[in-house]
């Protein structure tokens, strides 16, 4: 990483982007607990009679935590060493994505409780409490599910052409007397019969619609799995490709964390990696 800038910037920059200075720790804590309470004040604003009782308050407060969150935003583009880079990163895109709707609220009414997605920015928390390795194992499902991309493709798709011959079959066959009143209508009913999920709006009426939406439900039932073992199988493929395979020479154990310098079984140390 660059080295920050001197002078005040450079102070600037370690209490905001570092955690390991007590200041920086501090600010990190801070801001946290600011971002907790402010989502808290945003649900309970959304809430018709704390509303009706309280919402000049909480209006008051969902401005007061949108002013400090624009001024952090401010001095993060003022200390970086790379503003366009902070801006552009995925956190710098959630910052500012968690200040826009208050202001955009004076334009179009009730955007102000999209500021629910400042609850993403507590993601600092895993760097502030030296919880790193599970960013690792995010990491890794991350690949996973973008190896699975193509695979998953086909499945949607799949799925996507069974729901409309499905549907189309059921407008044909139940009709609008029975509620299935458009072909788009009857493919909504086919995407909730065949996920499991059942609403109940819609229900075929005649003896070979019901046949048609007991084969659609036992279907269906085999179709979830599929992207779930799809994943699963990455899932298993970028473990193992994650591990290292060096035999220790204490207990001959293999699959250790790439990298290691000792045995996590025995303590042995291990050969260095082949570069």
């Amino acid at each position: 990483m660059t080295a920050p800038r001197p002078g005040w910037r450079g102070t600037l920059y370690e209490v905001i982007f570092e955690s390991d200075t007590p200041a920086g720790k501090w600010f990190d804590v801070a801001l946290i607990l600011s971002i907790v309470a402010s989502v808290v004040v945003v649900m309970l604003d959304s809430v018709a009679s704390l509303n009706a009782r309280h919402g000049r308050l909480l209006h008051t407060l969902e401005w007061v935590f949108t002013a400090l969150f624009t001024v952090e935003y401010a001095l993060r583009l003022v200390s970086a060493v790379r503003p366009l880079h902070y801006a552009a990163s995925f956190f710098g895109v959630v910052d500012l994505l968690s200040i826009l709707p208050t202001y955009l609220s004076l334009i179009i009414a009730g955007s102000q409780y999209l500021l629910v997605i400042r609850v993403i920015r507590i993601l600092r928390v895993f760097r502030v409490l030296k919880l790193m390795t599970y960013l690792g194992e995010a990491e890794l499902l991350m690949q996973a599910l973008w190896a699975s991309r193509r695979k998953i493709t086909v499945f949607v798709f799949a799925v996507l052409t069974l729901v409309i011959i499905f549907g189309s079959l059921m407008y044909v066959i139940e009709g609008e007397r029975n509620g299935f009143s458009s072909i788009p209508r009857s493919i909504y009913w086919a995407i909730v019969t065949l996920t499991t999920v059942g609403y109940g709006d819609i229900s075929p009426r005649t003896d070979i619609g019901q046949a048609v939406a007991a084969v659609i439900m036992i279907m269906g039932y085999g179709i979830i799995a599929v992207p779930t073992g799809i994943v699963t199988a990455e899932l298993t493929h970028a473990a193992v490709m994650a591990r290292d395979e060096r035999p220790c020479p204490g207990c001959g154990r293999v699959g250790h964390d790439r990298g290691a310098a000792y045995c996590d079984r025995c303590g042995a140390g291990l050969a260095r990696p082949e570069p």
